[in-house]
């Protein structure tokens, strides 16, 4: 009876049958949201998508800076996500001056 006490899935129910990593979302998927929020964030929501975009992008690219196997998407998500954030500051800095805006 003692022997078989720890030998089902009763303590890990979700251990078999899974199939998705258990790691998220993969770097490929991160990398084309990223660059889908950086390019919707120049329309609209600017400073919500930018950040957005920039931690895709760098979950995307391993959580690092420095490295060789940077993806493209990443990298664009990356820049277009800094980008949009600056200039939805800037918009944002310009919206608070008294008068019509930046000009």
């Amino acid at each position: 009876m003692m022997a078989s006490y720890r030998s089902g899935t009763r303590g890990h129910p979700r251990s078999r049958g899974r199939t998705w990593s258990r790691s998220g979302p993969d770097r490929a998927t991160l990398a084309i949201v990223g660059a889908i929020c950086a390019v919707a964030g120049f329309f609209v929501l600017g400073i919500i998508l930018g950040p957005v975009a920039i931690v895709c992008g760098w979950l995307a690219m391993g959580r690092s800076w420095a490295g060789g196997s940077r993806s493209v998407p990443a990298l664009v998500a990356l820049v277009l996500g800094a980008i949009d954030t600056l200039l939805a500051v800037i918009a944002l800095a310009g919206a608070a001056t008294p008068g019509y805006g930046m000009f």
